[in-house]
């Protein structure tokens, strides 16, 4: 299969994009954000585009791809709901209707987190739930990944240095976390390979936590 990584830069994209790299049932994988990954690889294309809310220019090279893991994500920590909304809400759309029109019926993975809902009050899970419900009313086959701790692996790194140091910090508690809270714990390796189940095989629900992603 031909996947699209969107957010390949950050901690989530790294342990997806190193998955799709090493699974041979991924033929071709398109890197598309505003930094370079610092990866060679191929079956690695990457392309560099500072306006992900406008992929016009680059939209011909999208078509095609039988999925897009999209592991583009901010923390809502110290933002107002129009920031948090922009660049959560509106720029997550803008994409996947992108994808939409190039590619209907393909896959579309979006990370989204434990908690979320639409009706909740809390500004964060309310606005990742509407995108969620946006997202599933697309003429895509859409899956959302709702994991709590996501333990780095193989290298991947937060570009928070507090998150950093947490995660140095959590990892030698993971195996207990994962026995005491199974469904809200797994790593990145897990999260990348269960978006590769998915666009091969789907999945019994369209909402994933994280003993969902791991059983996958």
């Amino acid at each position: 299969m031909r996947v699209i990584v969107f957010g390949a830069t950050g901690m989530l994209g790294q342990g997806v994009l190193r998955a799709c790299l090493a699974d041979d049932r991924v033929t071709a994988v398109l890197a598309v954000g505003r930094s370079p990954t610092g990866r060679t690889h191929p079956k690695l294309r990457e392309i560099r585009h500072a306006d992900l809310f406008d992929l016009t220019p680059v939209a011909g090279d999208l078509a095609g791809y039988d999925a897009c893991f999209f592991c583009v994500g901010v923390s809502s920590a110290g933002m107002g709901e129009r920031e948090y909304r922009r660049l959560t809400y509106d720029l997550t759309l803008s994409v996947a209707r992108t994808l939409a029109g190039l590619s209907p019926g393909s896959t579309f993975v979006y990370v989204s987190g434990i908690g979320t809902d639409a009706r909740s009050r809390t500004m964060w899970a309310r606005v990742k739930g509407e995108t969620e419900n946006a997202l599933l009313a697309l003429p895509l086959e859409v899956y959302l990944f709702r994991p709590g701790y996501v333990q780095p692996m193989y290298g991947a790194t937060s570009r928070t240095r507090l998150y950093r140091l947490a995660y140095v910090v959590a990892a030698p508690f993971y195996p207990v976390l994962r026995r005491l809270f199974p469904s809200a714990v797994t790593t990145t390796e897990q999260i990348g390979r269960a978006m590769i189940a998915v666009a091969e095989r789907g999945a019994p629900g369209r909402v994933l936590d994280a003993a969902a992603v791991n059983a996958l």
